[in-house]
């Protein structure tokens, strides 16, 4: 059962700090352990608006002067931090106790999920193994404590983020981010978005039973909500070791953090921080939370000014631009076809995540990549200083705006942050091998 969790309009700093000393106590009690050696695995700065960096850095400082504590932010396959980004996301941890996880050579094979138990979760749809490799430290180290800390929010691949993600993406390997991305994509992004338990959420909770029981851990998760004036603040905290502590932070998610419109929207205006959102690999979240919403026809305008790449590492990047945003027929016939695409299946994956189906126009408006670029991958360009003009962050408010020429347009300022999407698409999504939304 859960540990205990806290929910309010908005949780204050002093609130936060306590529950942070509260996990650490109840972790001592519940797990029997001393606080000799300490694993924090947060996420990385792409989800920094959460403010599990602040929590992450809480720990570190709550925990015994002796304690022998190491981070290792749950990067996944995203380009390592700098140490300047470990400082803004991390505050006082020292650099040299925050390491950089390798999902090509810093991973060891703890299991497999068999394709039968793959092919039972997707109903037939999916029929390969899932290899299971996780980071070696974390695996082959002895541990007294490991803390994972993260966001839930409504995710295009587990439906909601956080919990076993931390492992099972964030910290794993290469075969397994690929294989388990590709089923994720043959299940369907607009099924995945919003549901509690999708089929690789599922098939991750089987994994963790099966190769993970032995880990002394717990789950820190924040769900966030926007207060009266529109500020994201923390609105719950949810701590513990077992599904339904996930459960319970992921329901307040779906509460919170779902806009419903009861017809589709034709124009949206989203914004992608620069300090977070560098690659379209990460700004495309602006296309997964919004895609429900869209009207046949509409267009999405993404506003980045940071976005300087395609994917976080170099052959993503080059497989992005070489197949570029296809519709889903299209890119699982290449799959058949090019052996690139096999090999880098998660990316594969994400070209169908990102693709608007040929039923919407995305249009970014990038800082540093060119027009020639962005047409490339089959999105549209936008100017980002003309674009920045009309629709400024700094007048713009979230929700529905009404320019001077009488162009109506729906604002969302973090759609990381969120899931838009009509009543109709919602109703529409087949369930998971739970049968719960």
């Amino acid at each position: 059962m859960p540990w205990f969790s806290q929910e309010s309009a908005s949780l204050s700093r002093e609130q936060i700090q306590a529950l942070a000393q509260k996990t650490l106590d109840e972790a001592r009690s519940r797990l029997k352990v001393d606080f000799r050696r300490v694993l924090l695995l947060p996420p990385d700065l792409t989800r920094a608006h959460s403010g599990a960096g602040i929590i992450t850095e809480m720990l570190y400082k709550l925990l015994p002067k002796t304690c022998d504590t190491h981070v290792i932010p749950t990067l996944g396959q995203h380009v390592p931090h700098t140490p300047a980004e470990n400082k803004w996301m991390f505050g006082d941890i020292p650099n040299e106790r925050i390491h950089a996880h390798d999902w090509r050579n810093g991973v060891t094979r703890v299991g497999t999920v068999p394709a039968s138990v793959v092919k039972e979760y997707t109903e037939g749809k999916v029929d390969w193994d899932i290899p299971i490799d996780l980071n070696t430290m974390l695996m082959k180290e002895k541990w007294d404590l490991i803390i994972n800390v993260g966001h839930v929010v409504p995710h295009e691949v587990l439906g909601f983020a956080n919990h076993n993600k931390n492992y099972f993406i964030g910290v794993a390997g290469k075969d397994t981010i690929c294989t388990s991305h590709m089923a994720s994509a043959t299940w369907g992004i607009e099924n995945n978005l919003g549901n509690l338990i999708t089929p690789t959420r599922a098939i991750f909770n089987w994994a963790e039973d099966k190769f993970l029981g032995h880990l002394p851990d717990c789950y820190v998760q924040i769900v966030m909500n926007r207060d009266a004036d529109n500020k994201l603040v923390t609105s719950g905290l949810y701590v513990g070791n077992d599904l339904e502590t996930y459960l319970q932070a992921a329901r307040a998610s779906k509460r919170q953090n779902i806009t419903v419109f009861e017809e589709p929207v034709k124009k949206i205006v989203a914004v992608m921080q620069a300090d977070e959102f560098r690659s379209t690999w990460v700004a495309n979240k602006a296309v997964y939370r919004t895609r429900m919403a869209i009207a046949d026809g509409g267009e999405l305008l993404i506003l980045a000014p940071g976005l300087e790449r395609f994917g976080e590492q170099p052959d993503v990047d080059a497989l992005i631009r070489k197949y570029g945003y296809q519709d889903t027929p299209s890119c699982l016939k290449l799959y058949k076809q090019n052996q690139d695409m096999q090999d880098l299946a998660h990316g594969t994956a994400h070209l169908m995540h990102g693709t608007a189906e040929n039923r919407f126009t995305i249009r970014y408006a990038p800082a540093k990549l060119s027009k020639a670029e962005i047409e490339s991958v089959h999105f549209s360009h936008a100017d980002l200083n003309e674009m920045s003009k009309r629709y400024d962050p700094k007048g713009m408010k979230e929700g529905w705006n009404t320019m001077p020429d009488g162009e109506k347009v729906y604002y969302i300022s973090t759609p990381s942050a969120g899931l838009w999407a009509t009543r109709a698409k919602l109703e529409s999504q087949k369930l998971g091998p739970a049968g719960v939304r």
